[in-house]
């Protein structure tokens, strides 16, 4: 269960293969991951909520990104607490991304697919809603 940080993203092959080689990897029936990219459609746009970002209409040309650690180290606990979890992993980039540059990488491991959809989409929502800060630059 960790929190990783750099500029380039780690393989998900590797993190695979680490994942299967753990020691709750017996347990695991299946991993997801979730790989969260730099977009032109800006936030605004495309969840349809107003943002302080780059208005509807408009192309998004990069972002600032950071994080609060604890925050995202609180969330990796309490999504591996969840029924069923055995591995959570995360990567975070931070400071100037361009369109199309990776923002995240979430991989989870758990015995079946509701615990594991579950805790995904439980992990991704708090990241992106309490522990994130996304600045959007226009292009």
């Amino acid at each position: 269960m960790m929190l990783e940080n750099g500029k380039t993203m780690p393989s998900v092959d590797a993190w695979l293969r680490e994942a299967k080689a753990d020691s709750s990897a017996p347990a695991c029936g299946m991993y997801l991951t979730h790989n969260g990219v730099v977009r032109a459609t800006p936030k605004a746009e495309a969840r349809g909520v107003e943002t302080d970002g780059v208005a509807p209409g408009h192309k998004v040309g990069g972002m600032v990104f950071g994080y609060d650690a604890s925050k995202v180290q609180a969330a990796i606990e309490a999504t591996s607490a969840m029924p069923g979890i055995g591995y959570v992993r995360v990567w975070l980039a931070s400071g100037e991304l361009a369109v199309g540059d990776d923002i995240m990488l979430v991989l989870i491991g758990g015995d079946i697919r509701p615990h594991v959809v579950d805790a995904l989409q439980a992990l991704v929502g708090t990241i992106k809603n309490e522990c994130v800060s996304e600045v959007e630059r226009e292009a």
